[in-house]
């Protein structure tokens, strides 16, 4: 089954995230990280703004709920589960991944 990992962000950082990376880095970081760790998969990775969301209605949505409700971005969801706010972990994000099937190597 294929699962997307996808993170919310924004090109200003959230004001409680000073002295991280952005959300644009912090997906290219996501990225080459799950890459690394599961090669033999082809995880599909998305990058949402959450002030120009696509006009997907579920990313749209969830993009206003990060707006509304204040949360920490980049906002990291695989499925429909927050796995990450602010500056994600990547031990969370790969024991989520693995819940799927996806075995590291």
């Amino acid at each position: 089954m294929e699962v997307e990992v996808v993170i919310y962000g924004a090109e200003q950082l959230c004001p409680s995230c000073v002295n991280l990376p952005s959300s644009k880095e912090t997906f290219e970081w996501l990225e080459a990280a799950i890459s690394r760790k599961f090669p033999t998969y082809s995880i599909k990775m998305a990058y949402i703004d959450i002030h120009q969301p696509p006009n997907v209605s579920e990313k749209a949505a969830f993009a206003q709920r990060v707006i509304e409700e204040d949360m920490f971005y980049p906002v990291v969801v695989i499925g429909d589960k927050v796995v990450g706010e602010g500056n994600p972990r990547l031990k969370t994000i790969f024991a989520e991944l693995e819940k799927y099937g996806y075995k590291a190597l």
